[in-house]
């Protein structure tokens, strides 16, 4: 038949259903013509019929008729010298399955409103010695800095994707906060949900757990904490700590009208994804931490904080 053409199951695409394949290769291409095509078997998998769900294997070679205006359109943009430069010098662990970013305070992962610089737009220059670029599997605020993990192929993404869904992966944040909590160590339970811009603790919210340990503190006025969510919820420990009396410095969604900020400190959010353990997934010891930004570091010992970068939490 005129225009067939047979195409070959790649190694990063082994165990994908074949409906996803369709919709990374051919994404105008409607589930409903999917479907049809299978149901009248132009569409095979090694010659043979196949459902929309039926799994992939590397090496298989997949039966298509002509689908030229279903085919992903590239997209032109070019990154600039400057942003893969950028991008490349946020990494600080590579290995073949996954890459882990250190991301700066102040830019977005993803794109929105008014957002057109971004992580996702330049992944393009971390594919490196691969042929597609990596995958966000999680993300964190755009002011909070630290540890953003990517995946590096699928099998990763949906592994990765799982844990965080989960909250298998134990993830390290530190704050440096106003306030002093009233013991060292413990978790904040307290039910959070969006109320107008903030989330906020309701007694109908759903359910909010930080654990939680005070690593130092200055007087009675400053203490820098080492936050652990327990639970996924937007802004949490942010709006946790707001409401255990320790707002964190620079966070003017939740640091509270009435409160006095502290001259000499860095106006941005000192809220750090410090560290996170990925032993579960790679069935090994496996803990990554992030160093802190300059402004954190310059704030910690302007208080007269003590911290060593090299602890383990």
């Amino acid at each position: 038949m005129p225009g067939v053409t047979f195409v070959k199951v790649k190694p990063e695409d082994d165990g994908i259903r074949l409906n996803r394949w369709f919709l990374k290769e051919y994404p105008s291409l409607s589930l409903g013509r999917l479907q049809k095509l299978l149901r009248t078997r132009q569409i095979k998998v090694d010659g043979k019929k196949a459902e929309a769900n039926f799994r992939l294997a590397a090496g298989q070679e997949i039966r298509l008729p002509p689908l030229d205006n279903e085919k992903a359109v590239k997209d032109n943009r070019v990154l600039s010298r400057s942003d893969m430069e950028f991008i490349r010098s946020l990494v600080i662990f590579k290995d073949e399955n996954i890459i882990i970013l250190n991301k700066p305070s102040g830019i977005s992962v993803q794109g929105g409103t008014n957002t057109v610089r971004h992580i996702d737009g330049m992944l393009d220059a971390l594919m490196y010695d691969l042929s597609e670029r990596p995958k966000l599997v999680h993300r964190i605020d755009k002011d909070t800095s630290g540890i953003l993990v990517l995946a590096r192929n699928r099998r990763y993404a949906e592994l990765l994707t799982g844990a965080f869904r989960e909250h298998a992966l134990q993830k390290t944040y530190l704050a440096l906060c106003q306030g002093i909590m009233p013991k060292n160590r413990g978790e904040i339970k307290a039910p959070l949900e969006k109320i107008g811009e903030k989330m906020q603790v309701a007694g109908d919210g759903k359910k909010a757990l930080t654990a939680f340990e005070v690593l130092d503190t200055a007087g009675e006025k400053f203490s820098l904490i080492a936050a652990q969510p327990l639970t996924g919820r937007t802004h949490q420990i942010r709006a946790h700590l707001e409401y255990a009396g320790c707002p964190i410095l620079g966070d003017d969604k939740y640091f509270g009208e009435k409160r006095v900020r502290p001259a000499g400190l860095s106006q941005k959010l000192h809220l750090h994804a410090y560290q996170i353990d990925l032993s579960s997934v790679y069935r090994q010891k496996m803990v990554v931490k992030a160093p802190l930004p300059d402004y954190f570091k310059e704030d910690i010992k302007f208080l007269g904080l003590n911290f060593s970068e090299g602890r383990s939490k």
